[in-house]
């Protein structure tokens, strides 16, 4: 039987890396994202290196919770339908903006960041079905730039989406840390990946502005960015590796709640990410925001 993936936001930069890795290791995979003729470019692009199996494109934009929903049941009716399992998720899907804006009335960063990824996930059961599976989630190293407090979506203080984006991501990595602990036995392992900085979409349509970092910062922003710019020099290609890892490598069979680094390698987390009472929080901020169960 043929081992199935799905990678959200998979139509360019570090996701169509990503998918295409697996691809190359033999996985059927399904790529996620928002626009059919990017997602149509990308599934020709895979299937043109001859994977064992096509790739093929699923439409949903992960910005809305209720196409999360909808694309977590077309997705498990599929599998349920085919018999197949689906044996690796990654959420790759990520945003930064540069101006606060709302979601359905939730700041957005944390919407997509970690609302959406959270959801598509607790949505899936036929991953646990399908063990042994893999979860990867896509992390940052903007979480040190982090607030960490969890009372509410965002924290008291103006708009910085750098912080911002970076606070989605340490609730994302608090989340995929706790959930480790909760299917530890299942046969489900869950990862997380750092793929440190590449030239993307999202790099470069919003780290060039002053605007995203706290004031303290803007201070010293040539500094700032020229930091932003090396790190997000790189090519997606490289950045992919933690994530394609996390998802096939033999190494990590029977093995779970490790975060890999940009090079791959497991690294330690961060304290406030392996905080139980950080975990508390971000599941019962998830659980408000992100229902499991609609009305």
């Amino acid at each position: 039987m043929r081992r199935t993936a799905v990678v959200t936001a998979g139509t360019g930069g570090i996701g169509f890396e990503t998918a295409l890795g697996l691809a190359a290791a033999g996985f059927a995979v399904t790529v996620v994202g928002r626009n059919a003729d990017r997602g149509a470019a990308a599934v020709e692009r895979i299937n043109a290196t001859t994977p064992a199996h096509p790739a093929r494109f699923r439409r949903a934009d992960l910005a809305s919770l209720d196409a999360v929903r909808m694309l977590a049941g077309q997705l498990a009716a599929e599998h349920r339908a085919s018999g197949e399992p689906l044996s690796v998720l990654v959420n790759n899907v990520g945003a930064m903006f540069a101006d606060r804006r709302d979601l359905a009335g939730v700041e957005a960063s944390f919407v997509v960041n970690h609302l959406s990824p959270y959801l598509l996930t607790e949505l899936l059961p036929t991953l646990t079905a399908s063990a042994p599976s893999r979860i990867v989630n896509v992390t940052s190293a903007a979480i040190v730039t982090a607030k960490r407090t969890f009372d509410a979506v965002e924290p008291p203080g103006g708009y910085y989406g750098f912080h911002w984006y970076g606070r989605a991501k340490l609730a994302n990595l608090a989340y995929t840390l706790d959930l480790a602990r909760r299917l530890d036995g299942t046969g489900v392992s869950v990862f997380a990946a750092d793929p440190g900085g590449a030239a993307t979409d999202m790099t470069n349509g919003t780290m060039t502005s002053p605007k995203i970092v706290s004031p303290g910062l803007r201070l010293l922003w040539p500094l700032v960015r020229r930091t932003f710019e090396r790190s997000t020099a790189g090519a997606a290609s490289v950045a992919a590796r933690s994530s394609i890892v996390a998802a096939t490598d033999d190494v990590l069979t029977r093995r779970t709640g490790i975060v890999l680094d940009s090079r791959a390698r497991p690294k330690a987390p961060p304290r406030a990410a392996a905080d139980p009472r950080t975990a508390g929080a971000v599941r019962r901020l998830s659980e408000r925001h992100a229902p499991l169960t609609v009305g």
